[in-house]
């Protein structure tokens, strides 16, 4: 079921936001929580799809340390195969008799060949062995010039570090109310200047029996901060200018309401641009509750502190009635 409710004729659609406006072309929310669109490729190749330089400089942390150990002992395993296969008498050192302990040895050369550490108790003897750990060690120089080339790259790439509320919040404001959420900056030493925000609003709306999309860009209270230091709450009134004017908790969950939030500023410590996405769908938008304060004085007196953990804690407003 469509949002049928009368919307402000007079307030500008935006047509830019790079989402088609066909409700049957898209399935959940638009922008996933962590920034990246909510969409899947497909009709084209694999390889040619995937850009592997670019997935490995994105995946998570822990992804990434787990493709590197995977990769060093898959190419230790297949190259310690290779050996096996061409006959262990081609390595001189080989001391263990069982077909174990004879693997766990030639694996430990592999690994010495591959990293070019080569402690010298096993050795290559004949021409195939020299060839094989010859083009090993080569793919060991490859391979960790790749990996470093590819921990720098994460290393040094600048990023926004910014935490969002889990919920938005239409909290009294005024005489009236207003769409409400948060965010911060949660690295020390790290602050962001001349940030800037904007927020849409998709709506699926029915009007002449015809369903479709319609984005919004919302007005907000405040579009730029020089700094930020602290957390800054976005505030958008909900009045005569706003397309949610007489919205309540039916009301989005029938327009499928997504908020879209696109944050941008400038990282003095990377002496770069950063950008930070996410969105809100209308299960995480929460009617009569407000955030509480999320920063106090320090015990001396003397320093600002800001409470991260408080960051997604507000009040029901209908409890204080």
């Amino acid at each position: 079921m469509a949002f049928n409710k009368k919307i402000n004729p007079f307030l500008k659609t935006n047509n830019d936001t790079g989402f088609g406006s066909n409700p049957n072309s898209f399935g959940g929310r638009f922008i996933n929580k962590d920034g990246s669109f909510n969409l899947k490729r497909e009709g084209i190749p694999l390889l040619k799809r995937i850009g592997i330089y670019q997935r490995l400089l994105s995946l998570p942390r822990w992804e990434f340390i787990s493709v590197i150990l995977i990769f060093y002992f898959i190419i230790n395993l297949f190259f310690t195969s290779i050996y096996l296969l061409i006959g262990t008498g081609q390595l001189l050192g080989i001391v263990s008799k069982t077909p174990w302990t004879r693997f766990k040895e030639v694996f430990y050369f592999s690994t010495q060949t591959f990293t070019t550490v080569g402690y010298g108790r096993i050795n290559p003897i004949g021409d195939a062995a020299n060839l094989i750990s010859s083009l090993e060690a080569l793919t060991g120089f490859l391979s960790f010039a790749i990996a470093t080339g590819l921990i720098y790259g994460r290393f040094a790439k600048p990023k926004a570090y910014l935490q969002f509320s889990e919920l938005a919040l239409v909290s009294p404001y005024k005489e009236g109310t207003a769409l409400m959420f948060r965010f911060a900056t949660y690295k020390d030493k790290h602050t962001l200047t001349n940030a800037e925000i904007k927020v849409s609003v998709a709506l699926r709306v029915e009007e002449n029996g015809k369903i479709e999309y319609r984005f919004y860009d919302l007005v907000l209270e405040r579009y730029k901060v020089d700094n930020l230091p602290m957390n800054w709450t976005v505030v958008h009134a909900i009045d005569e200018n706003s397309p949610l004017q007489g919205f309540n908790k039916d009301d989005i969950i029938a327009a499928d309401l997504e908020l879209y939030v696109l944050i941008t500023a400038f990282d003095e410590v990377f002496s770069s641009p950063v950008l930070q996405r996410t969105s809100y769908t209308y299960s995480e938008i929460r009617f009569d509750a407000k955030f509480v304060p999320m920063y106090r004085e320090s015990k001396d007196g003397q320093t600002t502190i800001l409470e991260m953990h408080k960051i997604n804690e507000f009040k029901d407003i209908t409890k204080e009635q």
